[in-house]
């Protein structure tokens, strides 16, 4: 099919294949091989499952005509994403990376880059000239996050890519929160993109997988053969599923999005709230550069409370949402930063960052908001 006419809703649906071009079936099969034969001795356009699988390449399209790229990928999990993106640095090189992160990207970046012999510097990247100042002759690449996690902070997209562009820097940013639908940093001029597609993208709390595109054909070609390399790929089975809940993806974020937008009102107005974080807010301090570069508030706000005594009052009393360190599925998913997203950052780090234990983070799902509501306030009393 011709894709440069369709709008967003229409690409969701139909992806890069929206049938199998083998027998017309309404959705791409399940490819559960490991290997393929090869005819006369030679390879065809797949030979092991690992370098290539048809079911895999599905939504290896799909990301890639969703963001703009050129190429896309699928992993196995988000982290593993993240993991084989930062691949593309080499001992002795440099990262800028975002202070406010999600607890796993945090781990991996300040742990296991650094054994690596990648150095790392944690920079507020919602301040310029702070970012401009960490740049060293060994700087190659900046890491991303905006809408930061669970702060909201919100990253100027375009001055990131004028500083790396300046000074010959890879943009890599995690797209998560927003996912396609509402944030194409592509467009903007980010180099590498990067979703947790356990989350929105698949949707049902179901699945472990990671994606990955770029718009950089030479940075394409250097993400597959470490992506072959290496191995950590998304099975067939996963890929079908993944496919299936992109799908979906307009009608789902959509409808959370607008009833984060009413519990986040709501929650500013209760007496044991201290702060609600929720870009929807016209209060919210990063409101108009997050409009200027994202279509859409997003379904996952964060909300501090007054009281410590109250976060556990809260946990054991609430009945709708699942209490889990994850986020975007169709049920309501609440989140106590402190010790379970961001569990892997030491206190005194989650302090500096203002990551406090009166914090928590809700990623809205399907149920009726009312209820939602009425089971918040119930969990408060």
């Amino acid at each position: 099919m011709s894709h440069s006419k369709y709008r967003p809703a229409t690409l969701l649906v139909h992806q890069g294949t929206d049938r199998d071009p083998a027998t017309g079936a309404s959705t791409v099969p399940i490819y559960q091989a490991s290997t393929y034969h090869h005819e006369g001795g030679v390879s065809g356009e797949y030979d092991y499952a690992r370098s290539g699988n048809p079911s895999r390449d599905q939504v290896e399209d799909a990301i890639a005509l969703l963001e703009g790229g050129v190429r896309g990928f699928a992993y196995a999990s988000g982290m593993t994403a993240i993991g084989s993106s930062l691949a593309l640095l080499k001992s002795g090189d440099h990262l800028i990376a975002s202070t406010d992160l999600y607890g796993g990207s945090w781990r991996f970046i300040t742990g296991v880059l650094p054994q690596q012999g990648v150095s790392v510097s944690l920079v507020d990247t919602t301040d310029i000239n702070a970012v401009k100042d960490a740049i060293t002759t060994q700087t190659r690449a900046l890491f991303l996050e905006t809408p930061s996690n669970p702060l909201f902070k919100i990253t100027d997209l375009r001055a990131m890519v004028e500083i790396a562009k300046e000074n010959k820097l890879i943009t890599l940013l995690d797209n998560t929160f927003m996912t396609p639908l509402m944030q194409r940093p592509l467009d903007l001029g980010i180099d590498i993109t990067i979703h947790s597609a356990t989350k929105f993208l698949g949707g049902h709390s179901d699945i472990l997988a990671g994606l990955v595109t770029t718009s950089d054909p030479e940075l394409g070609k250097r993400l597959k053969y470490f992506q072959n390399a290496f191995g950590a790929v998304l099975a067939p089975f996963d890929s079908f599923l993944l496919s299936r809940g992109i799908k979906t993806l307009k009608v789902r974020l959509e409808a959370a999005q607008k009833s984060a937008q009413e519990l986040a009102e709501r929650l500013m107005g209760h007496p044991s709230v201290a702060r609600v974080w929720f870009p929807g807010l016209t209060n919210f301090p990063g409101r108009d550069l997050h409009f200027s570069q994202a279509t859409g508030a997003g379904a996952i706000l964060s909300f501090e409370l007054k009281d410590e005594g109250q976060v556990k009052k809260l946990l054991e009393n609430i009945k709708l949402p699942i209490i889990a360190p994850s986020l975007g599925g169709v049920e309501t998913i609440l989140t106590h930063c402190w010790s379970m997203s961001h569990a892997a950052i030491p206190a005194k780090d989650k302090q500096q960052q203002g990551i406090s234990k009166k914090l928590l983070r809700i990623s809205v799902g399907l149920e009726d908001v009312d209820d939602l509501w009425d089971d918040i306030e119930t969990g408060l009393t």
